[in-house]
């Protein structure tokens, strides 16, 4: 079985993880900091911005395929849930270049959360709407 939006969202996924942890790399060379954060507030925003994705992607992903797979056509609401996720990364990974309380961040902080409480209670309810 082919789960299109599974493995999009997955490989874009992928692709933001990667570019992530080039920021986190350009970061510490422009910091000369090989190891760790070195006590660097710009090298600790971009380490937490990429950790902070990697804490939420794999539960995203995962409640993604079992709804894609619960599913006999793939929704439309799912491309477009999945989609504003990725894109709330992304704008999370900008905006903690911002400070304190950078729009982006908020953004992507928000629709993070969202995202995980929506799919996840759609995916309990699967069982028992018939």
């Amino acid at each position: 079985m082919i789960l299109p939006i599974t493995l999009t969202v997955a490989g874009i996924a992928a692709l933001i993880n990667i570019w992530l942890m080039f920021r986190v790399g350009q970061v510490r060379t422009s910091e000369k900091i090989s190891v760790g954060d070195g006590g660097n507030e710009k090298v600790i925003r971009r380490m937490r911005a990429h950790s902070n994705y990697i804490e939420s992607a794999p539960f995203i992903i995962l409640l993604v395929a079992a709804i894609e797979l619960a599913s006999t056509t793939s929704p439309v609401w799912l491309w477009i849930v999945s989609g504003l996720y990725l894109l709330g990364r992304v704008a999370h990974g900008i905006g903690m270049d911002d400070g304190k309380f950078g729009k982006g961040r908020m953004i992507g902080t928000i629709i993070t959360m969202l995202t995980l409480l929506g799919l996840g209670i759609y995916a309990i309810l699967i069982p028992y709407l018939g």
